[in-house]
């Protein structure tokens, strides 16, 4: 199984790169971030013809997150984080696929900070991880996959002296994903690239992508379950680099089969930064 998160920034506007991408790849699981088109808007019919079944939790001009699967229904499990009854932006939807739980994400930005942006960031990030101990403590296959908006190490910045002060980068953002993965989370792509300086976002501005000037801040958390079967994982970089393409790359993991003894190998050189 092949589990991708990829953050659109915008699905209507960018959907020929989307499909493009989905028919050259070919995941068998897709988290998307940044629709930014309300949940009637959805291309699903394209979706659907490119092969895949879909879930969604949409918002008009901002936020919205959907989950695919090629050649099946995702079964929606939850639409919206909880602990906060009060919280209406559409950052997170979770689905039942082929056996594994996919909780996808899209985290706050929280800039500036510090400030009320950043306050509800931490918040968010507070009951995400509770939401995850439980999902951890259920047993289940999970994976929860997304756009973090956190760059947990120095390895994940291009110029980490600039970015201290940064919603992404600052001491209280890192300090929460660090928790988080301590609860028994496995960071896919860190795991099989432990000491390689791997982006999977660049800036529009200041020439960012020509530069390679980027950041890693889409991670794919695996629960022991899943990190069990991890075998390779990378960021399908090119994809950055195409006509009217979003900031983002998409960023990926493949599973062994269930059954199938994992024999770990690096992802193709596309991959990696």
């Amino acid at each position: 199984m092949k589990i991708a998160t990829f953050n659109v920034n915008g699905v209507n506007g960018r959907l020929d790169v989307l499909l493009r991408w989905l028919a050259q790849a070919q995941p068998d699981v897709v988290c998307l971030q940044e629709l930014k088109a309300p949940q009637e808007k959805f291309p699903e019919a394209a979706i659907r013809e490119a092969g895949y079944g879909a879930v969604w939790h949409g918002q008009k001009s901002w936020n919205g997150v959907a989950i695919l699967a090629r050649g099946r229904e995702p079964v929606e499990t939850r639409r919206g984080l909880p602990g906060d009854p009060e919280d209406s932006h559409s950052r997170y939807i979770e689905a039942a696929v082929n056996g594994v739980l996919v909780g996808c994400l899209y985290l706050p930005n929280g800039n500036p900070a510090p400030g009320p942006k950043f306050d509800y960031k931490l918040r968010w990030f507070e009951r995400l991880a509770a939401h995850a101990a439980e999902l951890l403590g259920s047993g289940a296959p999970v994976a929860l996959v997304g756009d973090f908006n956190v760059m947990p190490t120095e390895l994940d910045v291009y110029k980490p002296e600039r970015w201290t002060d940064d919603a992404l980068f600052r001491p209280e953002v890192r300090e929460a994903f660090r928790r988080l993965v301590a609860q028994g989370w496995t960071d896919a792509l860190r795991a099989l690239h432990p000491d390689e300086r791997i982006y999977t976002f660049w800036d529009y501005f200041r020439n960012a992508w020509g530069r390679d000037a980027g950041l890693r801040i889409d991670h794919l958390l695996l629960s022991p379950p899943l990190a069990g079967r991890l075998v390779a994982a990378g960021v399908d970089r090119e994809v950055r680099g195409w006509e009217h393409a979003s900031d983002h790359a998409p960023t990926w993991a493949e599973l062994a089969d269930e059954d199938a003894a994992p024999t770990p190998r690096r992802a193709a050189r596309k991959g990696a930064s």
